[in-house]
């Protein structure tokens, strides 16, 4: 990690938190994966405090826990021994705000990123019929690809396999 000392702590902090990985998909950052929401430099009576705030994917999220840590460690190790990590839940984090840069990392480790999340502003309409897609295969491109399972590893994942290389791999789904 490079820093420059003669950044504003904000900026610094913001630099030291964007570099903090998933634990789940270590190929994307928490800022490329969208969870990092906010860093800021707060200002109380023991001096200055930085205040990392994250979003789950869902609730209940497993890796919250390890999310925290990393940052706090992370910060830790860049000259910031006071952190607070703030979990924000509105708005709920959406697939949506996965970064360019994050699509591109997780074409390349072989997942298939997520398309765009089919959200409402108001009730939320419950399907039990299949989920579809419009998805490709992250190894060969083809579009011809079947639903194996719509859990995989991670409770954000679903199981695939592409008809055409017969590759099975994971899509991260649009939440």
């Amino acid at each position: 990690m490079v820093t420059v000392p003669h950044l504003p702590a904000r900026e610094r902090a913001a630099e030291a938190a964007a570099q903090v990985r998933d634990p789940e998909m270590p190929m994307l950052t928490l800022a490329d994966l969208g969870v990092l929401r906010d860093v800021a430099v707060e200002r109380g009576d023991g001096g200055e405090v930085v205040v990392a705030s994250i979003t789950p994917t869902y609730t209940g999220c497993p890796a919250m826990a390890t999310m925290r840590d990393d940052l706090v460690h992370r910060l830790n190790g860049a000259g910031f021994p006071r952190v607070e990590v703030r979990v924000v839940l509105y708005p709920p984090w959406s697939s949506d705000w996965i970064s360019e840069r994050g699509r591109a990392a997780l074409r390349a480790a072989g997942l298939s990123p997520p398309g765009p999340a089919r959200r409402a502003d108001g009730p939320v309409g419950i399907n039990l019929g299949p989920t579809r897609r419009a998805l490709a295969c992250p190894r060969c491109g083809s579009a011809n690809t079947r639903l194996t399972s719509e859990f995989g590893s991670t409770a954000c994942k679903a199981l695939y396999r592409c008809t055409d290389c017969l590759e099975p791999f994971e899509h991260v789904r649009e939440i």
